[in-house]
């Protein structure tokens, strides 16, 4: 029997003393058959229609809603300022504003961007090749992962939160995947993969998810070339 090319919406672990600390805090993870490619032009449509909704006194009002206002209190909780360390929604309203669009950089990148946009909830893709057939979860370093994982920037700290496997570590936990472990031209399954925190309804942590998968759907039927 052949694999199927998506697997179903999975709780990811989380480190029990991190579950502790920060109650609602979970990763949600799924995998899709997909390899990277240029966006076709209905999603650079898209894309470009998302973009106009965003002007300057909206991204001031979005922090007031209430998935911005989780995620910045937790930035808060884990020492981050949000104004200055911005949540992935703010992050992406700014850089808008900044290059005046939402920029096209390939199908796995902005489908998991509208998603993003649309829902608040922010996601993430790895190579699912990378990925421990155990699943991703949240933890914290070790002082022998901090001297052997270098990531951009540097090497990690000890109890620094990272989503991980049983065998690695994939990234700073609201960090894109570190070097080798994102897509890559190689790609041909990729997990994709959420972060909740207290306040985000688990529905919404869903349709993230799910959208992702709606807009690489064209891959199911194309498969690779």
């Amino acid at each position: 029997m052949s694999e199927p090319t998506v697997s179903s919406p999975a709780a990811g672990f989380v480190e029990p003393r991190v579950q502790e600390e920060f109650p609602g805090l979970r990763l949600d993870w799924m995998t899709i058959a997909a390899r990277p490619r240029d966006s076709p032009p209905w999603l650079r449509r898209r894309l470009n229609e998302l973009s106009n909704r965003y002007r300057g006194d909206g991204v001031v009002v979005m922090r007031t809603k209430p998935i911005p206002q989780a995620y910045r209190a937790f930035f808060r909780q884990i020492g981050l300022d949000p104004d200055v360390t911005r949540i992935p929604s703010e992050q992406v309203a700014v850089t808008r504003l900044l290059h005046g669009q939402f920029r096209s950089t390939g199908l796995i990148a902005d489908a998991c961007l509208v998603a993003l946009i649309e829902t608040g909830v922010p996601v993430w893709a790895l190579d699912a090749d990378r990925v421990d057939e155990g699943g991703l979860g949240i933890r914290t370093t070790t002082a022998a992962d901090g001297e052997r994982t270098r990531q951009p920037g540097g090497y990690l700290a000890p109890d620094s939160l990272v989503v991980a496997d049983r065998t690695s570590i994939h990234g700073l936990l609201f960090a894109d995947p570190a070097p080798g472990h994102g897509i890559g031209h190689r790609t041909r399954r990729v997990a994709l993969y959420t972060i909740a925190v207290d306040g985000v309804p688990a529905i919404h942590v869903e349709e993230a998810l799910w959208m992702c998968v709606e807009l690489l759907g064209s891959e199911l039927s194309h498969g690779p070339s």
